[in-house]
């Protein structure tokens, strides 16, 4: 069989001197070039690299965080209701078909009463914990993902702008001022739709007291 030959063709594209300057002007000419020149720009350019990937890191913990603590209170609202549907469970076993049992147990309906609402205001106050955990670390994160947008701005002038940003520049935060006069104004609203989880469950726990009697009392 006969062997296939590989033929390579250079080929040669002439560039005028004319051009050729051009090009190596507007490398020297351009941002990166410049960053790179200036001990002062490239330092803070990879300082402010190192701080926004530190700032990811950061966002990630608190997402993550903020997964933990969702299943936490999913799971506290759960065992909530889990509990409450083995306490009516017992209470209807224990109704016999003898009177005087069932009024001995008419006369302390308060007791099965009391231990419902105490083991769920427990719980109820385990979920508000988590909460208010969960909010917290909420506001730190939109706080955090601020910081991040303003310092990526910053970045991306820096790299734009080259030898001529201004090393003074800091990143900050816009439209402070006016996302706080928001949260003042609906500051009622805010709170109510953060711990509706909470009012709920306590709703259900004022419903669930007097149940014992109208069970046993039948």
């Amino acid at each position: 069989m006969a062997e296939t030959k590989e033929c390579h063709v250079i080929v040669e594209i002439p560039v005028d001197e004319e051009h050729q300057n051009k090009l190596v002007c507007a490398i020297q000419h351009h941002p990166l070039t410049e960053i790179s020149k200036s001990p002062g720009h490239l330092l803070l350019l990879k300082l402010w690299q190192r701080e926004e990937d530190l700032s990811g890191r950061r966002i990630a913990a608190k997402e993550t965080r903020m997964d933990s603590i969702r299943r936490e209170i999913f799971q506290l609202c759960c065992f909530f209701f889990i509990f409450h549907a083995l306490f009516f469970t017992i209470l209807f076993t224990s109704i016999s078909e003898d009177n005087h049992h069932n009024n001995v147990a008419c006369h302390k309906w308060w007791i099965p009463s009391v231990v419902s609402v105490c083991t769920s205001f427990f719980i109820v106050f385990l979920v508000q914990l988590k909460l208010y955990r969960f909010w917290k670390v909420s506001k730190q994160l939109q706080r955090e993902r601020g910081d991040g947008r303003a310092l990526t701005r910053c970045i991306q002038e820096l790299r734009m702008k080259g030898a001529s940003f201004d090393l003074s520049k800091e990143p900050q935060i816009g439209n402070k001022m006016k996302s706080s006069s928001v949260e003042i104004k609906w500051k009622p609203l805010t709170w109510l739709s953060q711990y509706v989880v909470t009012i709920c469950l306590i709703c259900f726990t004022g419903l669930v007291f007097p149940a014992s009697r109208l069970v046993l009392c039948a």
